[in-house]
């Protein structure tokens, strides 16, 4: 019998590369500085997920930022100045991503894994094409090359928009969804695979609920690590995510529970 998941799609910043999530936030609060505006990186990673276009509307109609805003600039945020914005923050975002496009550990393995059971691999992402130029070939040549890649901008609305990971299952002749696994550490990514109708499995660890890089994260207390931990998995769960891991290195037990009650059903 052939093995009962047809294809997982996976998300990357946080989830297959980037441990912490690291490049958005670093080009957001890098280009608010640009305009002598102070973003923390809490509000930054308020909205991650979404496309760098919705995530600039989103976090310019942020109340605390919105003030800010305006009290600099003298009046609120036009969508003028959201695609000025944008324009500066896509090189950022290219530079910055580039920089950290190393693979999550067990991210190849896990590829690997699945694709020796039959699973098709595809992905999405809130980046653009041009955002994912030097992403796409430092990760193949790290081990990790999924069939499909789906960048924001690519349908017609982002997350929590299904149409990224219907896009990516039509490429993959992959269905039902029901049959199929999105993957994400972002709640946005995991309520775009609810919406779906696939199952969703979230990551804690290496993603923007905790956003902290592997070295940070890792030199926590056990207690302070647990307690972060803990509040990254309400927050996924809150969004739906079926299950909920620390990393992509333990996932593939978990895809063998839901292939187990994918058969049963």
């Amino acid at each position: 019998m052939s093995f009962p998941i047809r294809a997982v799609i996976f998300d990357w910043a946080g989830t297959m590369i980037d441990f912490g999530c690291m490049a958005p936030v670093e080009a957001m609060v890098g280009v608010f500085a640009e305009e002598g505006l102070a973003l923390s990186a809490a509000e930054a990673r308020r909205d991650m997920g979404k496309a760098k276009l919705d995530h600039l509307r989103a976090l310019l109609a942020e109340p605390g930022v919105s003030t800010r805003w305006a009290a600099k600039m003298g009046g609120p945020a036009s969508e003028a100045d959201v695609e000025r914005l944008y324009q500066r923050l896509v090189p950022a975002m290219t530079a910055a991503a580039a920089r950290t496009s190393r693979l999550i550990p067990g991210a190849a393995e896990a590829a690997a894994e699945l694709r020796a059971l039959g699973v098709r691999i595809g992905s999405g992402t809130g980046y653009t094409r041009e955002m994912m130029a030097d992403i796409l070939p430092a990760a193949a040549a790290q081990g990790y090359a999924p069939e499909i890649v789906v960048c924001a901008g690519e349908t017609p609305s982002g997350r929590p928009a299904p149409l990224m990971t219907w896009k990516a299952l039509i490429a993959l002749d992959a269905w039902p969804a029901r049959a199929c696994i999105k993957v994400d550490d972002a709640p946005v990514g995991i309520e775009e695979g609810r919406a779906a109708g696939c199952w969703t499995v979230g990551l804690s660890a290496s993603g923007n609920e905790v956003g902290l890089d592997a070295a940070a994260f890792y030199a926590l207390a056990p207690d302070e690590r647990r307690a972060r931990l803990a509040r990254a998995e309400t927050s996924l769960k809150d969004a739906g995510a079926d299950y909920v891991i620390e990393d992509v290195s333990q996932l593939l037990p978990v895809v063998h529970e839901i292939a187990a009650r994918v058969g049963a059903a």
